[in-house]
This record gives structure tokens, C-alpha cells and sequence, in this order.
């Protein structure tokens, strides 16, 4: 059995960490509502080095459509306003001396479906991702037939659990992006 847990625990592993990056990907899809993950990606120069706004400033979220960014350092106001302005993220931040706010604008209907698309997309990916770890996992059990001399029945009931994990894994990827979806959606 110690045989069999050598393909699946990596298959496992690889399905659990596609489920984990779909997750964050999603995270970073704007959805009308305020979210201090949409700005992660977005780099500052400070202190000589480009670093994460959270690293230089307090990030908020006083309501369903302000993010609020509270500076440490005073000095940090224009270069974290002119990091978020040449961003992707498409919102004018507004300053008034003591934060920043980013006021998320509710979407438009075209812009919600390419957001479901884009978010149908990772989702796919992620899908992609899991059958490829029980493709890999199938063929290393095929291989130890041959090569171990394992046990066809053995390799069938590893086939069987392993088939059961991919089933559980694409029904969290399917549960995850019909949270995002609706998310998305909700007006």
C-alpha cells in the first residue's frame, strides 16, 4: 500500500495547490465590491525597493466600495497614488492628505461577463491542473505494474480512490467559481 501512497499523495498535493492558486486568482478579479486583494499586485518604490502597498501603508475597507490606504510614512502619498494610477486596475485614486481612498465603481453589464468569462477561465485552468496530476499519477501506477510487479487489483483500487480525489477537487473548483460567478453578478 506504501506503493500506492507514492502516486497519490503528489497527486494530491499538485490538485490541492491548483485549487489554491484558483482561489487567489479569483481574489484578484474585481467584483464591485471592495477588495484589499485587487491592489496586491500593485508595486511601490520605497525605501528603495518596489514593495507591496500593505508593506508601506494600512489598507482598509470602510465600506462595500472604498478601499481606504493609510500611509506610514507621509512622504509615500504621491508615489503610492502614482503607483495605483499607472496600475491595471483602472481606478482614480482620490487623496486628501491623510489617506487614499479608491472608490470601486459599480460594473457595467458588458463588464461583468468578461469578468465571469476571465473568471470561467482560471477556473478552467485550474480543472486543467488536476487532470494533469491524475494523468501523471495514472501513469506511474500503470508503470509500477510492469515495473514493481504490483498487483492489478491493487492498482485498480488506487485508480478507484484516485479518481474519487480528481471528482472531489473539480467539484471545489466548480463551487468556487459559482461563488465568484455570483459574486460577480450580483448588482
Amino acid at each position: 500500500m506504501n506503493d500506492v501512497n507514492h502516486y497519490l499523495k503528489p497527486a494530491e498535493e499538485k490538485m490541492e495547490m491548483a485549487v489554491e492558486f484558483l482561489d487567489d486568482a479569483l481574489a484578484h478579479i474585481r467584483a464591485g465590491k471592495a477588495n484589499p486583494k485587487i491592489i496586491d499586485g500593485i508595486r511601490v518604490d520605497a525605501y528603495g525597493s518596489k514593495m507591496p502597498i500593505n508593506n508601506v501603508a494600512n489598507v482598509s475597507v470602510p465600506d462595500s466600495r472604498t478601499i481606504a490606504i493609510t500611509p506610514w510614512d507621509k512622504s509615500l502619498f504621491k508615489v503610492i497614488e502614482k503607483a495605483i494610477i499607472d496600475s491595471a486596475l483602472g481606478i482614480m485614486p482620490e487623496n486628501n492628505g491623510e489617506m487614499i481612498r479608491i472608490c470601486i465603481p459599480p460594473l457595467t453589464e458588458d463588464r461583468r461577463k468578461q469578468l465571469v468569462k476571465q473568471s470561467k477561465g482560471e477556473a478552467e485552468q485550474a480543472k486543467i491542473s488536476v487532470r494533469n496530476a491524475r494523468r501523471e499519477a495514472l501513469e506511474g501506477l500503470k508503470k509500477a505494474i510492469k515495473a514493481d510487479g504490483m498487483p492489478e487489483d491493487t492498482e485498480k483500487d488506487a485508480e478507484d480512490t484516485l479518481q474519487k480525489k480528481h471528482d472531489q477537487f473539480m467539484k471545489k473548483i466548480d463551487a468556487i467559481f459559482a461563488a465568484k460567478e455570483k459574486e460577480i453578478l450580483t448588482v
